[in-house]
Order: structure tokens, then C-alpha cells, then sequence
């Protein structure tokens, strides 16, 4: 087995700290919190950084709280405390659906939501549960803060919208009337990463689909954002022939592979059955709100 090639470690104290670092050693430096992303990426070679800036002591980083008509999460949030947070589950309760099938105990204690996202892997759960959530995220760099929405945020496999010297900071959830959004997933086992998940959020406004959100996990490249999907929810009313149409597309729209997990046709399927599952819990709780 080989040896990973050695680097240079520094731990961070604060956010103007870490952004100092990241501009003084240049884009060969990377941002370490839970891990559970990175480390594995760099025993296999696939990551080969000169340098590893820790930010676990960001306790700045680490909130769930609502204010300006958002629910705002640092970067630094664990994914147990996206689990047990209440006023997620109330807001956005595809957060909690979708961190009871993620991982194991261990990971969840010590992944972040921000180190989820900024992995921007395909198969992983959060990109779908933010996408289909129309959250945008804060990306802080030297010049000051900038808003991404989370259809801009995903620039290719492994790839995001944060430039050399930036760092991920905040999620932000708009909150709505009507809401209600699920997270449905398959996998091989339990804590597995998904065959397939579906996220679905809908906005209600007196019986009619004012708004929708609908995003898949690992059936494409990256993850895939159904606007032709949402398209055709807005403006009509919930019914189990119109969530068989979105269903339609999901198939239609992915472009999974096959691998070890399941053939091509299998997964197209798959996906339009969690997106159906998805939007018929979205729309029950929506009414229920």
C-alpha cells in the first residue's frame, strides 16, 4: 500500500484566520473539519494536498437558527445536530428523513454539513435534501461574502463554486408558507450510500403547488436538479397523475451508470419511484402544515 504524501498541518482559530491561510498558502491547501470526505480521498491518492488547514475550532461555525425569514445552518453543523434539531423538522423535515440514512453514529457525529456539501459527491444525501430546499449558501472569501444558490454551487463531480481562498460558511432556507418537502433513498444497506435518492420540497398556496423543488443522488454525474420537473408541478394541484408525470422525467432526466449498485435501467426507474414517494409525503405534509 503506498504512503500518502506527507504535508504541512495548521489549526485555525478563527474565520479571518483560516481565509489568511488559504491566501498565504495558495490553492494547493485544503480545509479539513469532520474528515469523513477528505481522508478517505487522500488514502486512495484521489487528493494530494500540500497543506491541511483544521477549522474544527470554529465554534462560530456551528448553528442552526432562524432569523430574516430563513433558517440559517453553519458550515460546521455535525449531521447529528442536523438530526435532532427541531425547528428543521418542523420547517424542512427532509433534513431529518434524509440524516436517519446517512452513514453510521460515528459519522454523524463528526461530518459537517458544509464538508458534505463542498465534497460534491453525487451520491451524497445533502446536495439533494439543499437543492430541492432552494437554499443558498454563503461563500466567504477576502473581498467580503457572496450568495450561490445551490443550482450554481455544483460546478462538475468534486467540483464547487468556492475559489482558492474562499471557504464555505452558512446555508441558508428560506421560509415559506405551505411548505413541506421528504427525502426518500435506497441503498444496499443500512448507511450505505444511496442506489438512488430522491429530495422533494412543495409550496402550497390555497390547494395549488405554488412552488417545487425536486433534486436526485447518485444517478448522474452530478446532482441532478429536475427543473423541467418543477416546471410542471407549479400552478397545478397535487394529484397522483401529475406526481406520475414529474416521476416521468426524474427517469427521464437522470444519467446514472451502471456499477456494482445496479444497472442503467434499474436506477432510471428507481429514481422515478423516490421522486413519487418524495413528492406524495411533501404534499401530505404540506397540507398537514
Amino acid at each position: 500500500m503506498q504512503t500518502p504524501a506527507p504535508f504541512e498541518y495548521e489549526r485555525a482559530t478563527s474565520v479571518d484566520g483560516a481565509l489568511a491561510a488559504l491566501e498565504r498558502l495558495g490553492p494547493e491547501a485544503r480545509v479539513i473539519a469532520g474528515g469523513h470526505s477528505l481522508l478517505p480521498m487522500m488514502k486512495l491518492r484521489l487528493a494530494n494536498p500540500e497543506h491541511l488547514i483544521d477549522i474544527n475550532d470554529l465554534a462560530e461555525l456551528r448553528y442552526i437558527r432562524e432569523g430574516d425569514g430563513e433558517i440559517r445552518i453553519g458550515a460546521l453543523t455535525r449531521h447529528v445536530d442536523l438530526l435532532k434539531s427541531e425547528l428543521l423538522a418542523q420547517s424542512f423535515p427532509l433534513f431529518r428523513d434524509a440524516e436517519t440514512v446517512i452513514a453510521d453514529p460515528v459519522v454523524r457525529n463528526r461530518g459537517t454539513i458544509g464538508g458534505s456539501l463542498c465534497q460534491a459527491d453525487a451520491a451524497e444525501d445533502l446536495s439533494a435534501v439543499c437543492s430541492a430546499a432552494k437554499a443558498r449558501v454563503v461563500i466567504r472569501g477576502a473581498g467580503g461574502d457572496r450568495l450561490v444558490a445551490m443550482e450554481d454551487f455544483h460546478v462538475g463531480p468534486y467540483m464547487t463554486a468556492v475559489g482558492d481562498g474562499e471557504l464555505l460558511t452558512e446555508i441558508r432556507l428560506p421560509l415559506r408558507p405551505g411548505a413541506g418537502s421528504a427525502h426518500e433513498k435506497v441503498e444496499r444497506r443500512a448507511g450505505d450510500w444511496a442506489i438512488a435518492a430522491a429530495s422533494a420540497a412543495l409550496w402550497m398556496d390555497a390547494g395549488t403547488i405554488a412552488d417545487a423543488g425536486i433534486a436526485l443522488s447518485a444517478v448522474g454525474m452530478t446532482t441532478i436538479h429536475l427543473t423541467r420537473a418543477e416546471e410542471l408541478l407549479r400552478g397545478e394541484r397535487p394529484s397522483e397523475e401529475l406526481f406520475a408525470a414529474a416521476a416521468e422525467i426524474a427517469s427521464e432526466d437522470c444519467s446514472p451508470s451502471a456499477d456494482g449498485r445496479g444497472p442503467i435501467d434499474y436506477k432510471r426507474h428507481l429514481a422515478g419511484v423516490l421522486a413519487r414517494r418524495a413528492l406524495n409525503r411533501a404534499a401530505a405534509r404540506a397540507e398537514g402544515s
